[in-house]
């Protein structure tokens, strides 16, 4: 594998100690990447997926730009646009009441869960490893894996889900299914406010209800969470023992102890396991790893599209 030297980068002042002094970006074609990355996805026994935000993004559910725009211009109107910068930062407005929380939230799991059907890289993504043995560990949370027919069980959603509410302290391990509840909210809402009956409160303990998002020490891991988290970890074994992949899929620096870390961790400890990195430009690998890792920039949609072409032949 041809490598540039002049590119190196160092990434160690950052990395919270880990040895990452020889990432680089490889200096070989794309057709060259493509070639190998479908090989190493053949000749798998084993297919690990970690798929973060970017892989979402390239699949078509941008938070900003013309398409929170056109979907949220009555929020950016009301909370003005110095806070009302994308979806992402639309999440942490301190709205005032929570007929105006569940206005925006209602509104946001709409758009990014309930409404899009699903998309075509992941539907081309199933495709390319369907007949494998896979898992999918993910911090998206709209659920476009389960749409494009990945199987539940082999799925594990660390973050939450758009479509599920929780109490907001945690009062009790139960998440609840809101899709009924969020598409009355958005017939009803008006002014960006749901109506003050719509408000969801904890059945326990009569407090505030919140959405199931991991974003603070109140993050419900119900029963189905802890099982999840238990099909990874036996996944994790069976790794241990036969040749696999690792697919990383838009995976940046937001989350990385989660996927982006330990999937590097894993390839430099187990000569049976390879490794692909698509990350529009982050795809900057350890020079270590040598043939066994390719990393590969830009669009992420047409990467996988061109490996579904490739799978397919």
């Amino acid at each position: 594998m041809k490598q540039s030297q002049k590119r190196k980068i160092n990434w160690s002042r950052f990395l919270s100690g880990v040895p990452a002094g020889d990432y680089i970006f490889q200096d070989i074609s794309y057709a060259e990447q493509m070639e190998q990355a479908s090989a190493l996805i053949k000749e798998a026994g084993l297919i690990l997926i970690g798929a973060g935000a970017g892989a979402s993004s390239a699949a078509g559910l941008t938070y900003g730009g013309e398409r929170f725009t056109r979907n949220f211009g009555e929020f950016i109107e009301k909370y003005g646009s110095m806070y009302m910068t994308d979806m992402y930062a639309a999440g942490f407005y301190p709205f005032p009441t929570e007929e105006a929380k569940w206005g925006y939230w209602s509104k946001h799991s709409m758009i990014n869960r309930f409404l899009p059907p699903a998309l075509p890289l992941y539907q081309q993504l199933y495709e390319i490893v369907k007949e494998k043995e896979y898992f999918v560990l993910t911090t998206n949370v709209d659920h476009q894996f389960q749409k494009a027919g990945f199987q539940t069980e082999r799925i594990f959603a660390t973050q939450g889900d758009y479509g599920n509410i929780q109490c907001e302290k945690g009062c009790h391990p139960k998440i609840y299914d809101a899709e009924r509840l969020f598409r009355q909210m958005d017939q009803a809402r008006y002014d960006c406010l749901v109506p003050s009956v719509m408000v969801p409160k904890c059945p326990v303990c009569g407090g505030n209800m919140a959405m199931h998002l991991r974003c603070d020490r109140y993050f419900v891991e119900d029963e189905d969470w802890h099982e999840a988290a238990g099909h990874y970890h036996d996944f994790l074994k069976k790794m241990e023992q036969k040749k696999g992949v690792l697919l990383e899929l838009g995976v940046g620096f937001n989350t990385p102890t989660i996927i982006r870390f330990p999937f590097e961790k894993m390839v430099r400890e187990n000569r049976n396991l390879s490794f692909i990195r698509l990350n529009m430009n982050e795809a900057f690998v350890p020079e270590s790893f040598g043939n066994r890792a390719i990393g590969i920039g830009g669009d992420m949609a047409k990467v996988i599209s061109d490996l579904y072409n490739r799978s397919s032949i």
